[in-house]
């Protein structure tokens, strides 16, 4: 058995479950090989060029209220979990 996955080496990360950025992606900023059980997917996510919301100390209230309707219009595929694409641009881009 070999000791890295493939999926691993074709979507350019290091390990499951860890997200990385897609500069050169035409239409999705980031990838993550997601791995829940034994259930192993390739995810692609985020729109290319869009920032989600900033770091948040100090943010403005439009931000923190950009992040809260993100989240609210999303919950229900956020609550899927690591198989969805909305789990991860709920984790990484908000």
């Amino acid at each position: 058995m070999p000791s890295k996955d493939s999926r691993l080496s074709r979507a350019g990360v290091s390990g499951y479950n860890k997200p990385k950025r897609t500069p050169s992606h035409k239409t999705k900023s980031h990838v993550v090989v997601a791995k829940s059980g034994d259930q192993i997917k390739t995810i692609r996510f985020g729109q290319q060029g869009v920032s989600g919301s900033p770091k948040k100390a100090n943010e403005s209230e439009a931000y923190a209220n950009r992040r809260k309707s993100f989240k609210a219009r999303h919950a229900k595929n956020i609550a899927k979990g690591k198989m969805s694409a909305a789990y991860w641009a709920s984790r990484v881009k908000w």
